[in-house]
C-alpha cells in the first residue's frame, strides 16, 4: 500500500513528535500503513485513515528499548510481556549475563541447566523455571529463532548467544564447572558461536560477577559455567564477535581491578586490530563504596580513548537501586558467605534455614559478619568510614525498611525504629504500642544487640519478614549525570528477573521524567538515548521515527509524567502466569498508547483484545544480516 496516496491504517494527529535523532520536537501528524511510518506532515487528511488518534498535548516517540533483560524466561510463559509494553518498551535484548535458551533446556545426564543457572542468579522460583524448561524442546540456536518467531510476541525480541549455555552444550554441566575446555571443546564452542553469528544473533554474553552461583545439588557452592572460563577462552570467543562486528555483553570480575581492565581491554582496536562493541554492567553509585563509580568512569574514558580505540559502554540505571528481601532471600545475600549458605537451600526449606540459623558456628560467623568494620580500630572500620567498603549491604538498621511482616504495625518502619522501641520496653516496660507488640518484644533475648535483633526476626518470621533497602543511586544529581554521560548507556534494568526482589520496568519513563526537568531539548536527548542510540550500538533496526521506519511508537502524557512519583507505584502483584507474586511498576495514565509493528497494543490504560493472542513484535537480528549484506570476512 502506498500510504501517501492510499488509505492509512492509523493516523496520529497533533502530537509533539520526538523522532529519536535527538533533534528538536515537531508538531506533525504521523500516518502508519502496513506496519511502517508512511508519512509525517502537518494537517494530514483524516479521511485517508481507518483509525484516527488525537494526541493533542502528548509526546510521540519511537518505541523504547530495554537493553538488559531476562525476558527470555517470561516470553515462554506470557509472550506479550505486558509489564514491559505498558511502559512503552517495544524492543528487549535477552540472553544477558551468559544465561539463555538458545540451546533449549539442555537436560542431559540428570542435569537441569535452566533451573540450575537461573534460580539464584536471577532469583526466579524453580517451579517457574521448570515450566520454562519443559517447553524448551528445541536443541540448537537456529531452531530457537524459529520458535521465537512462532510466539505471539508483544515487543520485539533481540537474542544473543549465552556463554554459560554454550559451555554446557559443548562440555556438559558438570565438566563446565569443573575444568577448562580441551582444545577440541574450545574449537567446538567457536564453531557454535560462529553458527549463531551466521544466523544473525546480535552478540554474545558472559558473566564474571563472583556472587552468581548454581542452585541445584551438588553444585550450590559453585559459580555458573561462564566463570570457569580462562581469559584465553574469552579472547578466542570475542575474536569471533570482532570478526562479525557483533556485541559482547559482559559483567566484571569485580574483586580484581586488574582482571576487570584486562577483560574489558578486549574492546581495544589498537590492541586487537579492530574495535569490539562491549556493553557492560554497570555504572552504579554504590552507597557503601563511592569510589567505584569514579573508577568505572575513568576506565570508560581510557577504553574509549584514541589510544585504546575501543567501543565500550557501561550501562546506567535511572533509579535508586532499591531491592526487597524475603528474610535474607535476596541477591544481596550472595555476596556474604554466611547468608549465602541460607540461599543455597531451596526456598521451601524453612526447616533447613532454621537449623542453620540455630547452629552455634553459623551464629558466630553471622555475628562476625554483622560487626565487621563496625567495632574497634582497624582497616575494615576505616574503609567503612571512608565509604570504600567491600560489601554492598550496609548492615545498618536505619537503611532496612520493613515492607510487610506478621507484625503489621511495623510495616513502613525501619528496623532501627523498631529496635529502639524494643530497647525502651526492655529498659522499663515503656514503648510497646500494643499488646501484640508487647508479646513480640517479650520473645527477644533480654540483652539484645543489633545482630541478635535481626537474627531473632529471621528466626521468628523467616521469609515472612519482607524488607527493602537502597544500596546505590541515592543521589538524584549523580543518577542524572550517569544517565546522560556520553560513555554510558541507560538500561541496566534487569527486567524479567528477580521477581520478588526488584522492579525497574519503569526506568525508561524515569529517565524521561528526569530529562523533563531541563526542558524539551533534554527530553529529545533522552529519547535519543533510549531509542536510536542503543539501537545503533546493538546494530538493530529499531529506535527511529521517520517515513519508512517500522511503526513501533509510544504516546506519553507529559503532564502525568511530571506529576508522577515513581516510588509510589510499586506493586506486589500476583502473576497468574507464574503462579507467584512479583514486584511490578504500575504508573497510571503516563503511557497512553503503544504501537508495535503498526498495530495498537496498549491504549488508554488497557491492552487490545488480541494482545497476547496475536503476534505484534518480531525477532530482531543484526541489521547487516537482515539487510543481506556480505558476511564477515
Amino acid at each position: 500500500m502506498d500510504g501517501s496516496r492510499g488509505q492509512w491504517d492509523v493516523l496520529i494527529r497533533n502530537a509533539i513528535v520526538f523522532d529519536g535523532s535527538g533533534g528538536a520536537p515537531q508538531r506533525v501528524d504521523v500516518a502508519v500503513a502496513d506496519g511502517r511510518v508512511a508519512t509525517m506532515a502537518a494537517d494530514l487528511p483524516a479521511a485517508q485513515a481507518r483509525e484516527v488518534i488525537d494526541a493533542q498535548g502528548r509526546w510521540l516517540t519511537p518505541g523504547l528499548l530495554d537493553i538488559h533483560t531476562h525476558f527470555d524466561l517470561e516470553v515462554e510463559i506470557e509472550p506479550g510481556l505486558p509489564e514491559a509494553v505498558r511502559h512503552g518498551t517495544t524492543t528487549v535484548l535477552v540472553a544477558n549475563c551468559s544465561l539463555g535458551l538458545a540451546y533449549g533446556n539442555q537436560r542431559r545426564d540428570g542435569a537441569d541447566p535452566v533451573v540450575d543457572c537461573f534460580a539464584r542468579v536471577e532469583n526466579v522460583p524453580k517451579h517457574v523455571l521448570s515450566q520454562v524448561a519443559n517447553q524448551a524442546t528445541w536443541t540448537d540456536s537456529k531452531a530457537y529463532l524459529a520458535h521465537l518467531g512462532d510466539l505471539a510476541l508483544g515487543p520485539n525480541i533481540v537474542p544473543m548467544i549465552p556463554h554459560s549455555m554454550l559451555r554446557i552444550e559443548v562440555m556438559g554441566l558438570q565438566a563446565s564447572v569443573t575444568r577448562e575446555p580441551t582444545s577440541d571443546e574450545l574449537q567446538r564452542m567457536g564453531a557454535l558461536l560462529e553458527k549463531g553469528m551466521q544466523e544473525g544473533y546480535v552478540g554474545f554474553s558472559t558473566d564474571a560477577l563472583p556472587f552468581h552461583f548454581l542452585a541445584n545439588q551438588p553444585n550450590t557452592h559453585k559459580q555458573i559455567p561462564t566463570q570457569f572460563a580462562p581469559f584465553s577462552e574469552l579472547k578466542f570467543l570475542t575474536g569471533i564477535l570482532r570478526k562479525w562486528d557483533r556485541l559482547w555483553q559482559a559483567t566484571p570480575p569485580k574483586d580484581s581491578p586488574k582482571q576487570v581492565f584486562r577483560n574489558f581491554s578486549l574492546t581495544s582496536g589498537r590492541l586487537h586490530g579492530k574495535p569490539l562493541r562491549v556493553a557492560a554492567v554497570a555504572a552504579l553509585d554504590l552507597h557503601m563504596n563511592r569510589s567505584l563509580v569514579k573508577l568505572a568512569l575513568l576506565m570508560s574514558r581510557m577504553l574509549n580513548s584514541r589510544f585504546m580505540n575501543g567501543r565500550f559502554r557501561l550501562q546506567a540505571l535511572g533509579a535508586p537501586f532499591r531491592t526487597w528481601s524475603d528474610g535474607v532471600i535476596t541477591p544481596l545475600a550472595e555476596e556474604v558467605p554466611c547468608l549465602r549458605q541460607i540461599n543455597e537451600l531451596d526456598l521451601e526449606d524453612r526447616e533447613g534455614r532454621m537449623r542453620l540459623m540455630h547452629d552455634p558456628a553459623w551464629v558466630a560467623e553471622f555475628r562476625r559478619m554483622w560487626f565487621h568494620g563496625k567495632r574497634g580500630f582497624n582497616l575494615a572500620r576505616l574503609k567503612r568510614w571512608l565509604r570504600i567498603d567491600d560489601n554492598v549491604l550496609s548492615r545498618d538498621l536505619r537503611d532496612m525498611v520493613i515492607d510487610t511482616c506478621p507484625q503489621p504495625e511495623w510495616n513502613g518502619e525501619s528496623l532501627q525504629v523498631v529496635m529502639e522501641r524494643l530497647r525502651r520496653w526492655q529498659a522499663g516496660g515503656e514503648g510497646a504500642r500494643s499488646d501484640a507488640e508487647r508479646t513480640m518484644f517479650g520473645s527477644f533475648p533480654k540483652t539484645c544487640d543489633e545482630a541478635d535483633f535481626f537474627l531473632h526476626l529471621l528466626r521468628t518470621f523467616d521469609t515472612g519478614l519482607r524488607w527493602w533497602t537502597v544500596t546505590a543511586n541515592r543521589d538524584p544529581a549523580t543518577v542524572k549525570r550517569l544517565l546522560f554521560h556520553p560513555l554510558l548507556l541507560p538500561g541496566f534494568n534487569d527486567s524479567g528477573a528477580h521477581l520478588t526482589n526488584m522492579a525497574f520496568y519503569d526506568v525508561n519513563l524515569r529517565t524521561l521524567k528526569i530529562a523533563q526537568e531541563d526542558g524539551d531539548a533534554q527530553v529529545a536527548h533522552a529519547v535519543h538515548r533510549l531509542t536510536q542510540e542503543p539501537a545503533q550500538f546493538l546494530n538493530i533496526d529499531a529506535g527511529r521515527l521517520e517515513p519508512g521506519a517500522r511503526a513501533d511508537l509510544v504516546l506519553i502524557d507529559p503532564e502525568r509524567l511530571r506529576a508522577w512519583n515513581p516510588e509510589d507505584t510499586y506493586r506486589y502483584h500476583w502473576r497468574e502466569c507464574f503462579a507467584h507474586h512479583q514486584i511490578v511498576n504500575r504508573p497510571d495514565g503516563i503511557v497512553t498508547g503503544v504501537m508495535i509493528g503498526g498495530r495498537m497494543a496498549w491504549q488508554d490504560g488497557a491492552y487490545r483484545a488480541e494482545f497476547g493472542q496475536q503476534r505484534y513484535g518480531r525477532v530482531l537480528l543484526d541489521a547487516k544480516h537482515e539487510a543481506g549484506e556480505p558476511l564477515a570476512a
